[in-house]
């Protein structure tokens, strides 16, 4: 097992100077004019956007992960497939190895793919969406037609869209940390932003998530965001435990089960201090926390090597997250007693919900032109 990385999470809220940070400062200052003239050829008609044949929700960021977005997918389909929409969900499939064409992930009823040729969020969606097909693909608007012609799909949830500006889209919701919105304020990778704060013109609605632990920090991003964005509903939502689970064991615990207990905990997402956090609010004992790149491919040597450490420091449990428990399962070998802690996602009602300005938007578009969904 190589050993612990970067946690990116930490450089992106520095404020201070270290010796890499002119370095990072320097990439910074290049990625940041070639992201803008990315959106400027689209926005002037250089590059093609396609539109797909119905409604195209997109979910995305203006940070480099930790926002919750997989969840938020996951809340989002859920509610259209209890509204009645044919809805389909659709992600790149960061990383995956099953080439660029589309993929279908799952059909609604099983996963047909694994995390290697599908990417591990997309399987980790197919996994808990019933009745809501996942497809992948590098063209967005590929992937959306082969869930409407295979599937029906007419109400199209884009995973992580904000900046995939080949694909049009009817309404943007763009998620923020709740606690630290924009980390340092730098673009990657000498900070978290995608694109600067102003591109949050156009989104259609901002959502804080992760909110509930920090109430001071969360009202100042509230008060900041409707100064900055006063057209702009915002509204929080928090990042609930919900289980853990021990498939190996087929048993399920309770988020507060495992008070007082010794644990080695691991993780290879965006924000791996954020899942710390969350252990230590349960009241685990974390005698050893390993981070790993976000999107970490586990080995079968990996899985030795944290046992071995497991049993180095005298920790009763091996914790990870789901997303990364999604690829140690498609190992094949035996993963032993790991167990994962099941989030979701969960909005704070105050006036109007999401969905009330979603289904706002849908109306207006069908009073222009016929929309199936």
């Amino acid at each position: 097992m190589k050993g612990p990385r970067i946690d990116w999470s930490r450089v992106h809220t520095r404020r201070n100077w270290t010796v890499a940070t002119p370095c990072l400062a320097l990439a910074a200052a290049v990625y940041g004019p070639l992201a803008r003239l990315h959106r400027l050829a689209y926005e002037r008609g250089l590059l093609r956007t396609r539109r797909l044949p119905g409604f195209v929700l997109s979910v995305g960021n203006l940070s480099a992960g930790g926002t919750g977005k997989t969840p938020a997918v996951a809340w989002l389909a859920e509610w259209a497939r209890e509204r009645g929409f044919r809805a389909a969900v659709l992600s790149r499939g960061y990383r995956r190895t099953g080439g660029k064409g589309p993929l279908v992930v799952s059909d609604g009823r099983a996963l047909l793919a694994d995390p290697q040729s599908a990417g591990d969020e997309p399987c980790l969606l197919g996994r808990h969406l019933g009745g809501v097909p996942v497809v992948v693909g590098a063209d967005r608007w590929q992937a959306g037609m082969l869930a409407h012609r295979r599937f029906g799909a007419g109400f199209f949830i884009l995973d992580d869209g904000f900046q995939h500006h080949r694909l049009g889209r009817d309404f943007d919701l763009v998620l923020l940390d709740g606690r630290d919105p924009f980390g340092n304020g730098h673009l990657l990778p000498w900070g978290p932003l995608r694109e600067t704060v102003r591109a949050l013109r156009r989104a259609d609605a901002l959502v804080l998530t992760g909110c509930g632990r920090a109430p001071e920090r969360e009202e100042a991003a509230l008060w900041a965001l409707e100064r900055d964005f006063p057209a702009k509903p915002v509204f929080r939502a928090s990042q609930k435990a919900e289980e853990w689970v021990f498939p190996t064991e087929g048993r399920h615990v309770p988020p507060d089960g495992l008070r007082a207990q010794s644990a080695l905990a691991f993780a290879g997402i965006a924000a791996p201090e954020r899942f710390r956090e969350t252990l230590v609010s349960l009241g685990l004992e974390i005698l050893d926390f390993r981070v790993f790149p976000d999107h970490h491919g586990y080995t079968r040597g990996d899985i030795r090597s944290l046992r071995q450490a497991g049993d180095a420091v005298g920790a009763r449990y091996l914790l990870t997250t789901e997303k990364d428990w999604v690829k140690i399962e498609a190992l094949g070998a035996d993963p032993g007693a790991i167990g994962f802690l099941r989030i979701r996602f969960e909005p704070m009602h105050e006036g109007r919900s999401v969905f009330e300005v979603i289904e706002r938007e849908i109306r207006k578009r069908k009073a222009v032109g016929a929309m199936d969904l």
